[in-house]
């Protein structure tokens, strides 16, 4: 009996790690199988294929090289006559009558030759533009009446130039150029940020910064009511082209947002979690009826917090502010109770043999068990709040995330972008630097960042 019964077992045995090494390699087979499928309807659900062709790498190029450099535009207006040179096209960087870019040169009356990048050049002279590319030719193309006429070397129309009845769009290696019924304009590209220091009507743009050291030195006035360091700092601060006083002003705004919000979700989801915490609340109705609240209010996206607080209160920051609050609250409430739950007893026993009151058990029995972890989470959430304010202030008009947006939209200064965003990331930076220094301050531990 005792042979029959161990030859049973040591088959039963066998069978199951047969079974078992069948199972397992079924999956290894059927995983990578599914994952392919998986793959194969996200090609096709996303058309991919048609994503390819849509694809416009002229423009992606184009927005890549307005991130980090300027254009200048040189343009002609053909109705009316006359030449005007701008940053970026803007009346805010209109050069001064009698000022022009080193880069153009001026051969009559409204007529101009511009020396572009890659040994490219153009010429506008009255309503016709001369664009020339080395190896290639001039291209030339005249304004009459309503009719735009282009001529090329060869008489095809290259892949870089695009043509209609209405403009014609010219894009070479060194610039650009576009011309209408009611304009010429070419775009002049160049490295860096113009206009970031000081603006063309400014009496410090074009200085060198040893010029701009030696007049910050200097007992002679540039301004007469000013000293120069102070005149610079008027000037730099009053940019209208770069608007510095309104962009730290948005910093500001995100970062004050993000600061209401999360430690307001801190106020109200702390006494909150006292109601959901087992050990602290024994109705259940009460526990079940706080704790769905948590869920509802976090379970709901910020975003679309902001998107109901806006229509409920209109734009503005502290609607942004709101938002966060609501979000963390249900966040905060969770991770607080849970805290609570997991407190140690005895100490709480410890204060009350002292014969303190419920309020003085609480403060000085389970608060202190409890603040690293709140301090903790607060401050992780306060860090990662900086960023979903910028997202969350360019719905409710607010902060920085205001200025990102309006600088999307108008797609024309995409260094402006660059510029946002560099901030956004220095502005991450700096409270994931101080939220460490904070917790370490008020926890006790150091952290490296």
């Amino acid at each position: 009996m005792t042979a029959t019964a161990d030859m049973t077992g040591a088959t039963d045995l066998k069978q199951t790690a047969t079974a078992l090494v069948a199972r397992k390699r079924l999956v290894a087979i059927l995983t990578p199988i599914v994952l392919m499928g998986y793959f194969v309807y996200l090609f096709f659900a996303f058309d991919l294929p048609g994503l390819a062709e849509r694809a416009r790498m002229d423009n992606a190029k184009i927005l890549i090289a307005d991130s980090y450099s300027y254009k200048t535009h040189i343009t002609h207006d053909n109705r009316n006559g006359g030449l005007v040179f701008a940053i970026e096209g803007e009346s805010k960087g209109t050069y001064p009558e009698g000022m022009i870019p080193d880069f153009v040169t001026p051969v009559g009356e409204d007529a101009v030759n511009i020396a572009l990048k890659a040994g490219e050049s153009a010429e506008i002279e009255g309503s016709t533009l001369r664009y020339t590319i080395p190896d290639y030719g001039t291209v030339t193309v005249t304004v009459e009446g309503r009719d735009i006429i282009l001529e090329t070397p060869d008489g095809q129309t290259p892949d870089w130039i695009s043509a209609s009845g209405a403009r014609v769009n010219i894009t070479g290696e060194g610039g650009r150029a576009t011309v209408t019924r009611a304009r010429t304009e070419v775009y002049n590209y160049s490295f860096g940020w113009e206009l970031f220091w000081f603006t063309l009507d400014s009496p410090f743009y074009g200085k060198s910064l040893g010029e701009l050291a030696g007049l910050a030195v200097s007992g002679d006035r540039v301004v007469a009511d000013k000293s120069n360091i102070a005149a610079m700092v008027h000037d730099f601060w009053n940019n209208a082209m770069w608007r510095h006083k309104d962009v730290i002003w948005a910093i500001f705004e995100t970062i004050l947002m993000a600061f209401l919000g999360t430690m307001g979700a801190a106020l109200v989801a702390l006494p909150l979690a006292f109601l959901a915490a087992r050990n602290f609340t024994r109705l259940m109705s009460i526990r079940f009826a706080v704790r769905r609240f948590f869920d509802f209010v976090r379970g709901v996206d910020g975003l679309i917090w902001t998107i109901i607080l806006s229509r409920a209160f209109g734009p503005g920051p502290m609607t942004g502010a709101l938002a966060i609050l609501i979000t963390d609250t249900g966040s905060f409430g969770k991770m607080f109770s849970e805290a609570l739950e997991n407190v140690d007893d005895k100490q709480i026993e410890g204060v009350s043999s002292t014969g303190a009151k419920p309020i003085q058990r609480y403060r000085f029995g389970v608060i202190p068990q409890i603040t690293p972890v709140l301090l903790s989470q607060v401050l992780y959430y306060l860090e990662s709040n900086t960023r979903s304010a910028t997202v969350i202030g360019a719905i409710t008009g607010g902060g920085i995330g205001l200025l990102l947006t309006q600088a999307i939209i108008t797609q024309k200064d995409w260094e402006e972008v660059s510029y946002y965003i560099v901030l956004v990331i220095l502005m991450v930076i700096a409270m994931d630097w101080f939220s460490g220094w904070l917790r370490g301050r008020l926890i006790g531990k150091s952290e490296e960042h």
